[in-house]
């Protein structure tokens, strides 16, 4: 499994934008190998906020179909030239190899 999570550091009170734009229907949903994206805030800074996407991906093969899919090269075309938003402060990008994972009593095999 990998993991891919984009940290946004953004100006007080701008933080649902964010959420927004990523809670929108897009093609990333529809990818093969696509796990599951989540949203997170962290408003404890006074003087900004943090709104963690963190993408898991079955493998790092189905990332990077996803990286050179048409989808998404077309996505980064329509936004070329674009300036990024005001309020985004700064955004840090990492991937990582999940080595294990220990699911706890919340966690269900059922159907």
């Amino acid at each position: 499994m990998m993991i891919q999570t984009r940290t946004f550091t953004v100006e007080k009170g701008n933080s649902d934008k964010v959420v927004e734009r990523f809670s929108a229907p897009g093609a990333l949903e529809e990818m093969e190998g696509l796990i599951d994206i989540s949203v997170s805030v962290n408003k404890k800074s006074k003087e900004h906020e943090e709104v963690l996407v963190l993408i898991r991906w079955e493998s790092e093969e189905a990332w990077k179909n996803w990286e050179k899919s048409d989808a998404h090269i077309q996505g980064h075309r329509n936004s070329r030239g674009q300036e990024k938003p005001a309020f985004i402060l700064g955004v840090n990008v990492n991937m990582y190899d999940v080595k294990t994972v220990k699911n706890g009593k919340a966690s269900s095999t059922e159907a």
